[in-house]
């Protein structure tokens, strides 16, 4: 097949078989380069294919994480809302315990007194 290929150059004169040469032998190359460069891109656009996937992956996680962030605080406001509840509920029954231990003391101040008028 290739006899028939070359059958049109039959008759060219040196100088230009040469040229044709030359010229062949530059889309050859041109060739080559085509495939090397369809190659890397092919290779860059499977490589920005992973990436964009990975920021989207990331970007799932982030608002995950922003999900998750955002219900440990409020989490943590409502702990310590209770933690001040329990506080001042703590310090109100303290008071009130030493009321009432005032109290008693009082009465036992009483009790003593009486009892002293009654030996008496």
């Amino acid at each position: 097949m290739s006899w028939a290929v070359e059958e049109w150059k039959e008759g060219l004169s040196p100088r230009v078989l040469q040229k044709i040469h030359e010229l062949e032998s530059q889309v050859d190359k041109f060739k080559k380069e085509r495939q090397q460069r369809q190659y890397q891109l092919e290779t860059l656009e499977a490589a920005l294919q992973k990436q964009k996937q990975k920021v989207e992956s990331e970007k799932n996680e982030s608002a995950i994480l922003k999900r998750e962030n955002q219900s440990l605080m409020e989490l943590c406001d409502n702990l310590e809302k209770a933690k001040q509840k329990i506080s001042h509920d703590l310090q109100v029954k303290e008071s009130q315990v030493n009321i009432q231990s005032g109290q008693l003391n009082s009465c036992k101040k009483d009790i003593e007194r009486l009892e002293q008028e009654l030996k008496r």
